[in-house]
């Protein structure tokens, strides 16, 4: 999975968070490309019109509870904010909720992509506070968008993944004066067999690494 675009401020409303989102998006057909999708309650379907073209899109999403392993309050959270969670278009298996030692070594965290009425954002709770969710990105769906295989069909491509100490080293592998290996993990951010960005917590702040620096 690969990568992230740069981001302007707006209200996500029913997140109760500021969060970032790229631009104002495409005007959006609500008409089904599949028949199966309109049997699906989870799947988000129509056309969008860019560029003086129009294609087809789905998008499959899943609810909180596919994913057990979530702890009950965040799940609940998650849950009475209306959030589903985005499924990337080369998913086998529930994807985009993740766990990880973002805070610090030892920290059990966690991150998802939690999407409401069109809009998605990246969302991270630490356990140190797990009813303050931080919210790193957000764009509308149609904006997370992209061709794949033969299909003329568009899938969404904006996936989550723990990335660990080793990895973030050898992102930074280029560098000058590379910063020494971090002792906890760290978030990659990606757009799917194209680019991927490293979100880090250090110091009581985010930084990010760009794996194309």
């Amino acid at each position: 999975m690969k990568g992230k675009t740069h981001i302007a401020l707006v209200s996500l409303l029913g997140l109760g968070a500021t969060l970032a989102v790229a631009q104002t998006p495409p005007p959006v057909s609500k008409a089904d490309p599949r028949s199966d999708a309109r049997a699906d309650p989870f799947t988000e379907s129509g056309q969008i019109t860019t560029g003086g073209r129009t294609a087809s899109y789905v998008i499959h999403h899943l609810p909180p509870s596919s994913f057990p392993d979530l702890p009950g309050s965040i799940a609940d959270l998650l849950t009475r904010r209306g959030c589903m969670i985005p499924q990337t278009y080369e998913a086998h298996r529930p994807e985009n909720v993740i766990k990880a030692a973002l805070e610090h070594a030892g920290s059990t965290d966690w991150a998802l992509l939690c999407s409401v009425k069109g809009v998605v954002a990246l969302m991270v709770f630490f356990a140190s506070a797990p009813d303050r969710p931080m919210v790193l990105a957000a764009t509308p769906e149609t904006q997370r968008l992209q061709a794949h295989g033969s299909s003329r069909i568009l899938g969404f491509n904006w996936g989550i993944d723990p990335a660990p100490p080793g990895e973030i080293h050898d992102a930074r592998m280029g560098r000058d004066h590379r910063p020494p290996e971090l002792d906890h993990d760290a978030l990659a951010d990606s757009i799917v067999d194209y680019r991927t960005v490293y979100h880090l917590y250090t110091k009581g702040g985010w930084t990010l690494v760009d794996s194309a620096e």
